[in-house]
């Protein structure tokens, strides 16, 4: 799929594929009614044939497509949920580290801040690009550096710490699994089933017998219309983290917002 496509606003991109897929159908017919049809030699109850086919086609279609589009959904949720499990895991570090004595406590807390606004200004606009900055590895490094330091003097402090390294392993898993995230998406082959399998659905319903080319063009474009639909809402779950209609950053700035803001 072109990444253009992914870049415009939900409403514009589902015009122009339903706009392009109707176009081409019909176009597709207008040459089969005047090259191809009148080639061949039709007979009595050739349209139920024809409908056979075409139910036969679509069943299969629609099966496979269906799976496709259930396998994408739970990928775009799969990603928004990680997105958000991220979030969580920031703000529950970020009251972990509010018991570590001073200074370290307002180092780690601003290391944390930091990799936050980070990933709010800097990894959001460019994982809509497909990219992945360099820094938030960084910003953790440093972060774990400075935590890692730390040396209980007390149970109290040992069982803090404990618990403080736990929830950093569990943002770490987070990020590393929302980063591998990013680059997910339908591969070429599947692509070409979709689109071929498409092709083939509206090009059998061609071969129907019906002498009003307006009727026919109207059944066409019913049909390519329904299959565009389809084609869009895979699009837009395609790629979770790309283009316009991407899994927003909201999660992290609430956080900002609501939990490292907030207790200053």
């Amino acid at each position: 799929m072109p990444t253009w496509l992914y870049e415009m606003s939900s409403l514009r991109a589902a015009l122009l594929l339903v706009a392009f897929v109707e176009l081409v159908s019909l176009i597709g017919l207008l040459l089969a009614r005047r090259y191809l049809v009148p080639k061949l030699h039709y007979g009595d109850g050739i349209n139920d044939a024809v409908s056979g086919i075409v139910q036969a086609v679509g069943v299969f279609y629609g099966i496979t497509v269906g799976l496709i589009a259930v396998a994408v959904w739970n990928t775009y949720t799969s990603a928004s949920g990680l997105v958000s499990n991220e979030a969580t895991a920031i703000g529950a570090l970020y009251r972990d580290v509010n018991g570590y004595p001073s200074p370290l406590r307002e180092e780690l807390r601003e290391k944390l801040r930091d990799y936050t606004v980070f990933v709010v200004n800097d990894v959001w606009p460019a994982q809509k690009t497909g990219q992945l900055p360099k820094g938030g590895t960084a910003r953790m490094d440093e972060f774990q550096h400075a935590l890692y330091a730390f040396e209980p003097a007390t149970q109290g402090q040992l069982a803090l710490h404990t618990e403080t390294l736990r929830a950093y392993n569990t943002l770490i898993e987070y990020r590393n699994l929302r980063r591998d995230a990013v680059d997910s998406g339908l591969s070429i082959t599947m692509w070409a089933v979709i689109w071929l399998g498409a092709a083939i659905s509206i090009g059998v319903a061609y071969f129907y017998r019906i002498e009003d080319v307006k009727l026919h063009a109207a059944l066409v474009s019913l049909m390519a219309g329904f299959l565009a639909l389809v084609l869009f809402m895979i699009t837009i779950n395609d790629k979770p983290f790309y283009g316009y209609a991407s899994i927003p950053s909201t999660p992290y700035q609430m956080i900002i917002d609501n939990v490292i803001d907030k207790s200053k």
